[in-house]
């Protein structure tokens, strides 16, 4: 009889133990299950997860993600023009584009001269709020009419994400990095056609009497809008006015402005669209 009421006891204590390590188990389930699963809220770069009403900290260390075409998947970022170059593009009729993979050091001078255009806060590094600014600078003129100026608006848009991807204020392009996306931009066939389809509105935004011409006083208004002086506005206007009338036509101020991202060709007065090139 003793014999058996110790056994019956020595199975309570363990049948005891084991209830409680299952609750202690789930117990720390439950409390892993919340931490893994609970939203957490985030404010100025610092994350809390929150757990029965007491906040769990953990600082994020916050990286500046250089643009590197994170807009586009990788293997379409690192694909070159092979199978391309028979293909026949219409919205240039060059026939000094750039097609081999190594561009010219006149090329990349041009190119720097725009990241410098681009960069309206000269920081060194282009971001989406300079691309705004960019194009405030033009809608400012007040030229545009309403839907011109949205129009505008959602193509630096549309351009910016195309291009360099995502829009946060961690996203910016350095120089060397623009040169390599124009790279690819110029090898990729229907980037080409979209990446310089603001151009229009640069023109209708400096076209201050609507007569569907500009001159060299509405010249130095985009020159004004670039941060550049006058003075390189009439040298480059009297260069690029090629036939000598005064003016320039929307066909001819787009052909420019697409030549000049397209040709090596040093002789090529588009040159000195975008002003003066940087010095190495």
């Amino acid at each position: 009889m003793a014999v058996s009421l110790i056994r019956l006891g020595l199975r309570s204590v363990a049948f005891n133990l084991e209830r409680s390590a299952v609750i202690i188990s789930s117990s720390s389930a439950q409390n892993q299950f919340k931490l893994f699963h609970t939203k957490p809220v985030c404010q100025n770069g610092v994350c809390y997860l929150q757990e029965r009403g007491e906040e769990l900290e953990t600082t994020i260390s916050v990286l500046r993600r250089y643009s590197k075409h994170h807009g586009r998947p990788e293997e379409d970022r690192r694909k070159r023009k092979q199978g391309q170059d028979s293909d026949s593009d219409s919205d240039s009729d060059s026939d000094t584009e750039c097609k081999t993979l190594e561009r010219s050091e006149f090329w990349r001078r041009k190119m720097r001269t725009v990241h410098n255009i681009l960069d309206v806060d000269k920081d060194g590094l282009i971001s989406f709020n300079d691309f705004v600014l960019f194009g405030e600078r033009f809608k400012a003129l007040g030229h545009l009419d309403d839907n011109q100026a949205k129009e505008f608006s959602d193509i630096i848009k549309l351009t910016w994400e195309e291009q360099w991807g995502a829009i946060d204020p961690y996203n910016f392009v350095t120089v060397e990095q623009y040169l390599e996306d124009m790279h690819h931009v110029l090898n990729d066939k229907t980037l080409k056609k979209k990446a310089h389809r603001w151009l229009p509105y640069l023109f209708k935004a400096v076209d201050k009497d609507k007569s569907g011409f500009i001159s060299v006083k509405e010249f130095k208004l985009f020159y004004q809008c670039l941060g550049l002086d006058n003075e390189h506005a009439a040298v480059a206007f009297a260069v690029i006015d090629i036939n000598g009338d005064g003016k320039l036509s929307m066909k001819e101020f787009v052909k420019l402005g697409k030549d000049f991202f397209f040709t090596e060709d040093e002789s090529r007065v588009s040159k000195m669209f975008w002003g003066p090139l940087i010095e190495i």
